[in-house]
C-alpha cells in the first residue's frame, strides 16, 4: 500500500515541478494538503480501526487524528503561501528561481510526515521523521540569507544529533523484544502486545533515549535551542513547523510512553516527563518576558506549550490525556493565527522588532486584531478552547502535587504577562502628525537670521518630517487574510461547541492506548 501512496505522491511532486506559473504551483500545494485531509477523513469513516494497510502501514485513531491536524495546518499554510511568497519575491528576499524548490520542500514535508505517522515499524517512523527535518530545514534556508542558513544548519545539527539518541533507544527496544519473543521486532502492534514482558529498567532506558530525540523534535527544553532561530528566520508560511514538526515529536513520545503504561516503568517515565515539562515552561516563561522580536516571542510560547503537553502526558490519567490531545489541535489553530498575523506585520515593517512597529492599527488593523485575539487565545483566556484544556490538565496535576500546580500556574501567568507587555509596547507606538508640524515650525522659526540659514533649517525640518511620516501601507495579498480568520474562527467555535465526533475520536484514542 505504501508503494502506491509513494507512487501517487511522486507523480504529484513531478507535476509540481512542471509549471512555471506560481498560481499552479500553489494550487498543487493546496491540493496536496486538501487531498491528505480528505484521505484522512475517508479512512476515519470507512476503515475498521485499528487496522493494517499492507505490511508497513498501520492505521488507528491516534495517527489519523494527528494527520488531520497536520493536513489542516498544511492546507492553511498553502493558501497563505501564495501572497506571502509573491511579496518576498517583489522585495528581493526570495529568488524566483528558488520557488520550485520551496514548493518541493513544502510538499515533501507533508508526504514524509504522513508516511512517518502511518508507519507501524518504529524504525521506519524514525527514518521518515528524520526526512521531515531535512525538508523543514530547506524551508528555513530558502531565503538564502546568511542568518537563515545558520538557523537551518543549527536546526539540522540539534534535531538530527538528538535523534541519534532515539536511534539508540530503538536498538535497546529491539534487543528487549528479541529477549522476550525470541525474534526482534520494532513493529508498534507487536511491541504493544508484549510490552508487559519487557524488563522495566531497560524499557525505561530505551524511553529515556527516545525522549531526547523526540523531545528535540517537539522543541522541548533543553533541546529547544533551534526553535527561536528557526521561527525568527523562517518565512511565516513555515508556521507548519509548529503544527507538523512539534506534534510529530509529541506523537512519538505518546507512542513510546503507551508501551510503558503496560509495564512497571510508567511511574519513573512520568517523573521524567513532568520534570521536563516544568523546566520547559519555566525556561520559556522567563525568556518570553525579555523578548522584543515578535517571532521569537511566539517561538518561546511554543516551548511553553510543549512543556504543558509533557505534563499532561506524564500525569497519565485518561482525563489528562484527553485534554492533552485536544490541546494539540487547538495549539496548531492558534499558533498559525499568530504566525500568519506576524507574517503580515513583517511584510509591513520589514522587521519583527517591537520598536519598529508603529501605527499598527492604522496600517494593518486586521493583522493587529489577529495578533491580539490570537494572544488572548494562546494564553488560555475564555472563551477560547485552550482555557478548558489548561484548566483540566492543571486540575489533574493537583492530584499529584498542589505545589506543582501552583508553580506551573504562576509561570503561565508570567507567560501571559509577556504577551500583554509586548502588545502594549508595540501597539501604543503612533506617529503624531501634529508634533511633526510643530517640529517643522520650531526648526524654521529658530533659524539664524539670513536667507541661507532659514533655507537650511527649513530643509532640515522637512527632512525630519519625511523621516517621521507614516510608512506606506503594505497591501496584503489575496488569500493571506483568509487563513488567519479561518483558523481563529475555528478555534473560537471549539471554545463554544465541542463536537461529539471529536469527543468520540479522542475517547477511542485513549481506549486504544490502554489508558482505561
Amino acid at each position: 500500500m505504501i508503494r502506491y501512496y509513494l507512487l501517487v505522491m511522486g507523480l504529484f511532486l513531478t507535476l509540481g515541478l512542471i509549471p512555471k506559473s506560481h498560481r499552479l504551483m500553489n494550487a498543487l500545494a493546496a491540493g496536496n494538503g486538501l487531498l491528505h485531509l480528505a484521505m484522512s477523513c475517508v479512512a476515519l469513516l470507512i476503515f475498521d480501526l485499528p487496522g493494517r494497510l499492507g505490511e508497513t502501514l498501520y492505521l488507528d485513531h491516534l495517527n489519523i487524528y494527528v494527520e488531520l491536524i497536520t493536513a489542516l495546518g498544511f492546507s492553511a499554510a498553502a493558501f497563505y503561501a501564495r501572497g506571502y511568497t509573491d511579496s518576498l519575491m517583489e522585495a528581493g528576499e526570495l529568488d524566483p528561481k528558488n520557488l520550485k524548490t520551496f514548493y518541493l520542500a513544502f510538499n515533501l514535508l507533508l508526504i514524509t510526515a504522513t508516511v512517518a505517522l502511518f508507519s507501524d515499524n518504529l524504525a521506519l517512523f524514525w527514518i521518515f521523521a528524520e526526512l521531515t527535518t531535512v525538508c523543514a530545514a530547506m524551508l528555513v534556508a530558502i531565503l538564502s540569507a546568511r542568518e537563515n542558513i545558520d538557523a537551518a544548519l543549527k536546526y539540522v545539527f540539534i534535531v538530527s544529533g538528538s535523534m541519534l539518541f532515539a536511534f539508540l533507544g530503538l536498538i535497546f527496544l529491539f534487543t528487549l523484544s528479541e529477549q522476550a519473543l525470541g525474534e526482534g521486532t520494532l513493529d508498534w502492534t507487536e511491541l504493544a502486545v508484549h510490552a508487559s514482558e519487557f524488563s522495566p529498567a531497560l524499557l525505561l532506558a530505551s524511553f529515556s533515549f527516545m525522549f531526547i530525540g523526540f523531545g528535540a523534535k517537539a522543541g522541548v527544553a533543553p533541546f529547544h535551542t533551534w526553535l527561536p532561530d528557526a521561527y525568527a528566520r523562517a518565512p511565516s508560511v513555515s508556521a507548519i513547523l509548529s503544527g507538523l514538526m512539534q506534534n510529530l515529536g509529541i506523537y512519538g513520545i505518546i507512542r513510546i510512553y503507551a508501551l510503558l503504561k503496560e509495564n512497571g516503568a510508567a511511574s519513573q517515565a512520568s517523573l521524567i516527563l513532568i520534570a521536563a515539562g516544568v523546566f520547559s515552561i519555566a525556561l520559556a516563561s522567563f525568556s518570553m518576558f525579555q523578548q522584543r522580536n515578535l517571532k521569537r516571542l511566539i517561538a518561546f510560547s511554543s516551548v511553553e506549550h510543549m512543556g504543558l503537553l509533557l505534563i499532561g502526558i506524564g500525569i497519565g490519567t485518561p482525563l489528562a490525556l484527553f485534554w492533552t490531545l485536544f490541546y494539540m489541535l487547538v495549539h496548531v489553530l492558534v499558533k498559525e493565527t499568530l504566525l500568519f498575523s506576524a507574517g503580515i506585520l513583517h511584510r509591513q515593517y520589514r522587521s519583527n522588532m517591537r520598536e519598529d512597529m508603529k501605527d499598527v492599527f492604522k496600517l494593518q488593523p486586521r493583522a493587529a486584531w489577529g495578533l491580539i485575539l490570537g494572544s488572548i487565545a494562546i494564553i488560555g483566556m475564555p472563551p477560547f478552547p485552550l482555557f478548558p484544556a489548561k484548566f483540566f490538565i492543571l486540575l489533574e496535576s493537583a492530584e499529584i502535587s498542589p505545589y506543582l500546580t501552583l508553580a506551573v500556574l504562576l509561570m503561565l501567568i508570567l507567560a501571559a504577562a509577556s504577551f500583554a507587555n509586548f502588545l502594549l509596547k508595540a501597539f501604543s507606538k503612533v506617529t503624531i502628525e501634529g508634533e511633526n508640524r510643530k517640529e517643522e515650525h520650531s526648526h524654521t522659526t529658530g533659524a539664524p537670521e539670513g536667507k541661507g540659514g532659514a533655507v537650511k533649517e527649513s530643509s532640515a525640518g522637512k527632512a525630519g518630517n519625511e523621516e517621521r511620516r507614516l510608512p506606506t501601507r503594505y497591501m496584503v495579498r489575496e488569500g493571506m487574510r483568509v487563513p488567519v480568520v479561518f483558523m481563529l474562527a475555528l478555534a473560537l467555535v471549539l471554545g463554544f461547541y465541542f463536537p461529539d465526533a471529536l469527543k468520540n475520536l479522542l475517547d477511542a484514542i485513549i481506549l486504544e492506548l490502554g489508558y482505561v
